[in-house]
């Protein structure tokens, strides 16, 4: 049976959802995405060698995995919209310590509070994504939710990279948490609550609600499948800048251009590959988006002294590749979990991805070399074997998804009631 017959337009309260969901990702991705071109800044700065500034990075990914564990049994016993507000003011409190510490142990620590609310947010918004949205819409919301990412690379690490360099790098966090807090206003005036899902509980405990989510089969192939993906961008990006200044030889100038045309490229990838996905195969879209990351992360990681317009080229087609498999994989795994189950598998899903990314960062920082500041990193191109190697591997997972999506879909229908009141 295929995955839709037609292509469900959106209401306008959905297009509102879509664009309030969107913006919020934007400033929780940019958080994150902001370290990667901090990285060169913040390894001199603070003079971290490879090793401590990737457990600065995995600080904030296990405190997420920890906090989406400990969260996932209540996940689905609360409105989503108040869940969201509580984790979201709690990452902006985070990302406004991160602005004002001064010491490694001090950032470390904030990352650690950071991560524990804003780890949360994207599950919180996956459920919410998947109690508003019928499948055949998921793909195209998908894309417009991964722009967030683009539109993290155009404008906001550029103007962050901008801040970095003239008030130092303290100033990006500061900027994001005053985005971020006017995005809270608009959530608690504008979003409706969000609890159709309250009345399928039958759980009582929390903890009871969170194992009868873990022992599910079907959940765990959707759990391991996106620990797998999110492994290759925790190994990478932490130190994408400092493989661009001191390998390719690239300025501090000059980067932020080289985010700039990235991100503006994956703005215009994500509705496409959106669309795609609600048209075609999701699973097809995977793997041919699969292939082309494999190929385009054998040539970059072990490129060397390079042009800045050749590096701009090469940094576009990864992304397609990189970007491009996470709006149809993301639409797949969102479609496993009953109504019932979303907020749990969710939350411990976000958990599993940010620990395996956690642990993908810390040991990315153990293989990177760096003999001193301004040396060029080594080993670079051996994360880009390993990553290649676990992208294999996540197409046989993906493909085990996609066909128990298959047979969901087969035998029952996604409940209309829902999308129908919005």
């Amino acid at each position: 049976m295929k995955e839709q017959n037609q292509t469900i337009p959106f209401t306008g309260y959905q297009k509102f959802a879509v664009f309030i969901l969107a913006i919020t990702q934007f400033t929780v991705i940019l958080d994150f995405m902001v370290m990667s071109p901090l990285g060169d800044i913040l390894m001199k700065d603070l003079d971290l060698k490879p090793t401590r500034f990737g457990l600065v990075v995995s600080a904030y990914a296990f405190s997420a995995g920890i906090s989406g564990l400990l969260t996932a049994g209540f996940a689905d016993k609360f409105d989503r919209k108040k869940l969201l507000l509580f984790f979201y003011i709690g990452f902006i409190g985070g990302t406004i310590l991160c602005g004002v510490v001064n010491s490694y142990p001090l950032l470390v620590a904030a990352r650690i509070v950071t991560g524990l609310f804003g780890g949360v947010i994207g599950s919180i918004s996956m459920a919410i994504v998947a109690d508003l949205f019928a499948l055949q819409q998921r793909g195209r919301v998908m894309g417009f939710l991964q722009m967030g990412f683009g539109a993290s690379q155009i404008l906001g690490i550029p103007i962050g990279l901008y801040l970095a360099n003239a008030w130092g790098w303290h100033a990006p966090f500061l900027w994001v948490a005053g985005m971020a807090a006017i995005v809270a206003g608009s959530i608690a005036v504008k979003l409706k609550p969000i609890n159709a899902h309250l009345s399928f509980q039958h759980d009582k405990s929390a903890f009871t609600h969170l194992i009868h989510t873990i022992q599910k089969k079907e959940y765990r192939i959707g759990f391991t499948a996106t620990a797998l993906l999110s492994i290759g961008g925790f190994m990478m990006m932490p130190f994408g800048s400092a493989f661009a200044i001191n390998n390719l030889k690239i300025t501090q100038e000059e980067l932020p251009i080289v985010f700039m045309i990235a991100g503006l490229s994956t703005l215009l990838i994500m509705p496409i590959m959106g669309k795609l996905s609600d048209k075609i195969d999701k699973f097809k879209i995977f793997t041919y988006a699969s292939v082309w990351t494999i190929i385009m992360i054998g040539v970059y990681t072990n490129l060397s002294v390079t042009p800045l317009w050749l590096v701009a080229i090469l940094n576009v087609l990864m992304m397609m590749g990189i970007m491009g498999r996470m709006v149809p994989s993301t639409a797949l795994v969102t479609s496993i979990p009953a109504m019932q189950d979303r907020g749990a598998f969710m939350s411990i899903n976000s958990s599993l991805q940010q620990i395996a990314g956690g642990i993908a960062a810390a040991f990315a920082g153990t293989i990177v070399l760096q003999k001193d500041k301004f040396s060029p990193l080594e080993h670079y191109n051996t994360l880009g074997f390993i990553i290649i190697a676990i992208s294999i591997v996540s197409i046989l997972l993906m493909y085990r998804v996609s066909k128990l999506i298959k047979r969901k879909t087969g035998e029952s229908t996604e409940p209309v009631s829902v999308i129908h009141e919005i």
